[in-house]
């Protein structure tokens, strides 16, 4: 399979919303419980606006707010815009989320309708509704974007000052005080209440009697000035709030009462609580932590195993950057972000499974080191090459939960040991397949605004954001779309699973690594290698989309009369063919050193005469072929275990990696010293047994040094005779 350079355009008309129903003649003419709507004698659509087609009432029942997303904790106040009361009164005004969550809604002195988003257990698109009767009715909607606290901007929330100390709080060399941050603006009142409040879940993990609860707990301070900071130096809880080890802090206008709900509010992270727990846990953290994960350890024994149904591990960093179709980056350790990664110490870099295990919801996290794949807890196991966990935007918790379980008691025992288990590593062996597609299309100004892409999820769809210019749309059946700035231009590249080989066609051809039959018409015939490009441009042309099968909208007259309502490929139409493309020669030399020997490049320059159009392709081409060689599969042997009673060293496990075996004191070890990963993924040796009884070596040193205390001795009592005897011959004599 070739990668196809084709304009961006081509790839979209087959990923956009489509049209729906035209209209009828019995359809309504106003927009109250109709909004989204294309069918009657107006548009409730959002596209009626462009077109002039919209209900008079559009704008009052079709809601535009701004902001229009905020964190899932909520606490924002947003405004319903192009919408004015005329008596400005409190109780009218009701917010319904999701159909069953209700706020109470205001008018403010210039009339604008106001909504507190409230406390949600799932990020994405929340579907709302506005009732201007005190809740007789609710004719009026929108859309509500919920995301994660991780994701929404700092002016947004309030920051942990060190982040790491407060989640190790109580621990070896963390003490003393804890700060927090603000921006005053965020929040316009005099005095403000700082709240904590906890994360528990309840039931059964899986069962229908699993649920998930924020629950307010206690104040840390009260009426205190709208400083834009506050430190304070922890105590323990009281013993009725030590089960909550989850939890975030949230602050308030004083004037609400505490634990007040869908009130305008700043949080913090969640984060480990390990700052409010009891004193057997400051005066011993890991036993405290052993205990605790005694007890998970034997809840999830209980559950049903999920390890078969997660994707491996890439092996490799540089699989893991490149394996955008099926992982995305970790927030909290995303080394293009500089970010620390507070929860994998040591390590430069995370990502996360777009796909989640079919039953339980649970994704794989993969923990990269610089060189390697580090070894991480899976299942609450240890694993090779990553863990299976719930993480934020994954929805796998009760009530599609987003909140990342940091009261996992091993946050705390991190450095004590854990049992172990195996994860494979080897998923870009049989990764995405990437076809690359050069981009001519100018972004016009657009923003990625990273607060608000990051990981919301739709029914079928994950879009994720990496470095702010790089978009990956992602569909539930593994296929999708990755759009990258470059330069100018927008580089679009398509993003398949391994499921399908041999079953695609179409403009990109045939997924199956043969490049002679890419070229296959709608009647199945291949064109054979060495057509024509003037037979190529009728190829694409015998692909066009239809009026009938179109997934596009359109929002203008002219994008209507000349595209929906015209044929897809215009039969008149001559393109530049490579064959009548001529280099200007001012630009010869400078195209030259540019492009070299991408045809691509040097295309595009001579079709263009622009030498900026050229970098863009031969950029985006550069990309594409970094990415297929970075996903070329690598040899791995997976996880070794060490040996019970003793240690290993090295956590390499690709081919020509070794790792070495040790026994504690008084074992001895019984099988070989080392293991070699070999060419065929299999292990040199098994891991070894570590026997009681003091080792040879042990043994072999105590003789041996015991034999050179004893030389030692004999050695130094010679020399002295010698020296005594020496002083006989040449002292003087009396």
């Amino acid at each position: 399979m070739k990668p196809a350079l084709l304009p961006w355009a081509l790839l979209l008309l087959a990923t956009a919303l489509g049209p729906g129903p035209g209209p009828t003649a019995d359809a309504q003419e106003s927009c109250s419980m109709r909004c989204g709507a294309l069918d009657g004698p107006c548009s409730c659509h959002p596209t009626c606006s462009g077109l002039g087609t919209c209900c008079l009432d559009f704008r009052d029942f079709c809601l535009e707010i701004l902001p229009y997303s905020g964190s899932m904790m909520g606490g924002k106040d947003f405004v319903v815009r192009h919408f004015k009361m005329s008596s400005p009164t409190d109780a009218s005004v009701i917010c319904r989320f999701k159909d069953s969550i209700q706020t109470l809604g205001h008018v403010d002195s210039s009339g604008q309708v106001h909504c507190v988003s409230p406390l949600l257990y799932e990020s994405g698109r929340i579907p709302f509704t506005v009732s201007l009767d005190n809740g007789h009715s609710f004719p009026r909607a929108g859309t509500w974007l919920a995301v994660h606290p991780n994701k929404v901007s700092m002016m947004e929330k309030s920051e942990l000052v060190n982040e790491t100390r407060w989640q190790y709080y109580g621990t070896a060399n963390t003490s003393g005080n804890l700060s927090l941050t603000w921006h005053v603006k965020s929040l316009p009142t005099q005095t403000i209440t700082i709240e904590l409040w906890g994360y528990e879940e309840t039931g059964m993990p899986y069962s229908q009697e699993w649920t998930a609860k924020w629950s307010y707990l206690y104040p840390l301070a009260t009426h205190i000035p709208n400083s834009g900071s506050f430190t304070f130096t922890p105590k323990p809880a009281p013993p009725s709030y030590q089960r909550w080890r989850v939890g975030a802090l949230r602050i308030i206008d004083s004037k609400n009462y505490a634990g007040q709900k869908d009130v305008q509010a700043l949080w913090t992270n969640d984060h480990a609580l390990a700052w409010h727990l009891s004193d057997d846990f400051r005066e011993d953290p890991v036993a405290w932590a052993r205990t605790q994960c005694q007890a998970w350890e034997e809840l999830e024994d209980q559950l049903p195993n999920f390890l078969e149904e997660l994707p491996d591990c890439p092996c490799t960093l540089t699989q893991a950057r490149a394996d955008s179709g099926r992982f995305f980056t970790d927030y909290g350790c995303d080394m293009e972000q500089g970010s620390v990664c507070t929860y994998h110490p040591g390590a430069v870099h995370c990502v996360r499974s777009v796909q989640a295990s079919l039953r339980l919801r649970r994704p794989t996290l993969c923990d990269l080191r610089r060189h390697q794949l580090h070894i991480q807890w899976a299942r609450r196991v240890r694993a090779a090459g990553g863990s299976a966990d719930r993480p934020e935007g994954a929805g796998a918790g009760p009530a599609r939960d987003d909140v990342q379980r940091h009261g996992d008691p091993w946050h705390w025992a991190d450095r004590s040991g854990r049992p172990g288990g195996q994860l494979r590593c080897g998923g870009s062996q049989a990764g995405q397949q990437d076809r690359r597609s050069g981009g001519a299309a100018e972004p016009g100004g657009a923003e990625l605004h990273r607060a608000e892409l990051d990981g919301p999820e739709s029914p079928g769809m994950f879009l994720s954001v990496a470095a702010g210019d790089r978009v990956s749309i992602m569909l539930a059946s593994g296929a999708g779309l990755e759009v990258s700035v470059q330069g100018p231009f927008l580089s679009v590249s398509v993003l398949l699973p391994e499921k399908f080989l041999t079953h695609t066609h179409g403009l990109l051809g045939t997924l199956n690594n043969d490049p002679t039959d890419d070229f296959t018409l709608h009647s199945g015939r291949v064109l054979p290698p060495g057509t024509s490009p003037q037979e190529l441009f009728l190829f694409g042309a015998n692909w066009t989309v239809h009026n009938a099968s179109s997934l596009l909208t359109y929002d203008s007259w002219f994008l209507v009369h000349n595209f929906l309502y015209q044929p897809k490929h215009d039969p008149t139409f001559e393109p530049l063919f490579p064959s009548e493309t001529t280099l200007n020669p001012s630009l010869a030399q400078e195209a030259a050193k540019l492009c070299g020997d991408d045809h691509f490049c040097n295309f595009d320059v001579a079709a263009t005469g622009s030498l900026s159009t050229g970098t863009a392709t031969r950029v985006a081409h550069q990309l594409h072929q970094r990415r297929m060689q970075s996903l070329q599969p690598v040899v791995s042997c997976g996880w070794l275990a060490p040996p019970p009673n003793g240690q290993k060293e090295g956590n390499r496990y690709l081919a020509g990696s070794t790792i070495y075996f040790h026994c504690d004191n008084g074992y001895s070890l019984a099988g070989a010293e080392t293991s070699t990963c070999q060419a065929d993924g299999t292990w040199s040796s098994p891991t070894p047994k570590c026997q009681p009884g003091r080792s040879y070596a042990v043994l072999l040193g105590i003789i041996f040094g015991g034999l050179a205390v004893v030389a030692a001795v004999a050695l130094v009592y010679v020399l002295l005779r010698r020296r005594k005897g020496n002083t006989h011959v040449w002292g003087a004599q009396p």
